[in-house]
């Protein structure tokens, strides 16, 4: 759940810092999704997650700032953490 919150306010974020990913973010949300073969509560949870990280810096920031570089920086390792973490646990 949580790296599918972190996946959405990296989403938001990149955007407003001029990154040109376009969906990349939101792809990855779906590849997620799609490895865990949720149920229709879970994938409902994992996209409100998702939802939730975006809104939370979308009110937060509306424009690029060094805060907001730093709250990216932070949440992306968090993330590679998170997902070298999972994927360790389920590749065994």
């Amino acid at each position: 759940m949580r790296l599918a919150e972190i996946l959405g306010a990296v989403h938001y974020l990149r955007a407003l810092c001029g990154a040109d990913e376009g969906q990349m973010w939101r792809l990855q949300m779906e590849a997620l999704i799609e490895a865990e073969e949720p149920g229709r509560q879970w994938h409902t949870q994992l996209t409100e997650d998702f939802n939730r990280g975006y809104r939370n810096f979308e009110r937060s920031y509306r424009q690029c700032t060094p805060s907001a570089v730093l709250a990216t920086r932070r949440y992306m390792n968090e993330g590679a953490e998170l997902a070298l973490l999972t994927q360790n646990r389920y590749a065994n």
